[in-house]
């Protein structure tokens, strides 16, 4: 059996999704922005496991990966737990907090495709209270959108156990100043981002792909069906999105891509089949509503 892979203490939320049959923007009223008093009528509700950890989780799990996932949930958390042991995942490292809600997100998207998101952290903020085991099957790990100190703490345990890890800040860049990111850069041996997520980095820390790769590590930066590009010192390779005919959910799609790169990793691919399995499994997930309910077809099967 292959050791496991820890992926750091990362979010694990219920996600709520409302339509809007209308435009935002018919209800705004340009001069009273900074006076909004308003509600949005939405017939069509559904609610997803979601969140990074699960996602990415449920992704690698799907694929014969042996990993596992450590956070925090709420006391609402049952079912979703249950979901995750009905599909094989390893909750043994998951705390419960008594006093706290699962981390919700509340998404609604109008007819333009424009969407609010809220997001109530809940239980997430307490992520720093958990440690990561610290035994020999711990072999890479996964630093990505949590609570603030919890991606801190756990980066620190990670350099001291002497483990790798991809750093994946998403969303949650915008909690760090220069020196924390470049902090969390220079001790990770990957580095994802997205195409705007880098632009923020970059102006952030003045980085250039070229500076973050001049240290030996791999930086990948995705860009939706533009495709993505994984630099190394090497060589730069541009991985090209699948064509879909019939495109669900993106939602999901990035978590999809980036359990590629760690799989990947884990099984010491090439670089261009690395790529190729990640674009895969983002393609796979956009034909599925939700972000685990797809399952793994043909064309994933022969990557692995």
């Amino acid at each position: 059996m292959s050791k496991k892979k820890v992926i750091g203490v990362k979010i694990l939320s219920q996600i709520n999704i409302l339509n809007f049959e209308g435009k935002f923007v018919d209800h705004l009223i340009s001069s009273e922005l900074n006076n909004i008093n308003i509600s949005f009528l939405c017939t069509n509700m559904r609610r997803e496991y979601g969140g990074c950890a699960g996602n990415i989780i449920y992704n690698l799990v799907s694929i014969g990966a042996d990993a596992f996932s450590i956070g925090t949930m709420g006391s609402d958390a049952g079912p979703y737990i249950e979901w995750m042991r009905k599909n094989n995942i390893n909750t043994d490292y998951i705390e419960i907090i008594k006093d706290s809600y699962t981390a919700q997100a509340y998404i609604t998207t109008d007819r333009n495709a424009n969407q609010i998101t809220t997001f109530h952290p809940g239980a997430m903020q307490y992520s720093n209270q958990i440690k990561i085991p610290d035994n020999d099957s711990v072999t890479l790990g996964l630093i990505s959108p949590d609570g603030r100190d919890g991606m801190i703490d756990h980066a620190k345990q990670l350099i001291e156990m002497k483990v790798p890890y991809v750093f994946d800040p998403g969303q949650g860049m915008p909690m760090f100043n220069k020196d924390e990111l470049n902090f969390f850069s220079d001790n990770a041996s990957w580095i994802i981002m997205n195409d705007y997520e880098f632009k923020m980095y970059n102006e952030i820390t003045g980085h250039t792909p070229s500076d973050i790769i001049s240290n030996n590590k791999v930086l990948v930066v995705t860009d939706g069906d533009n495709g993505s590009n994984i630099f190394t010192i090497d060589k730069k390779l541009n991985i090209s999105t699948p064509k879909v005919e019939d495109p669900k959910d993106p939602t999901g799609c990035g978590d999809a891509y980036r359990a590629g790169i760690i799989y990947g990793i884990m099984k010491d691919m090439p670089l261009e089949k690395i790529g190729e399995l990640s674009s895969e499994l983002g393609a796979l997930k956009v034909k599925s509503f939700g972000t685990q309910n797809h399952t793994i077809d043909n064309n994933i099967k022969k990557l692995l």
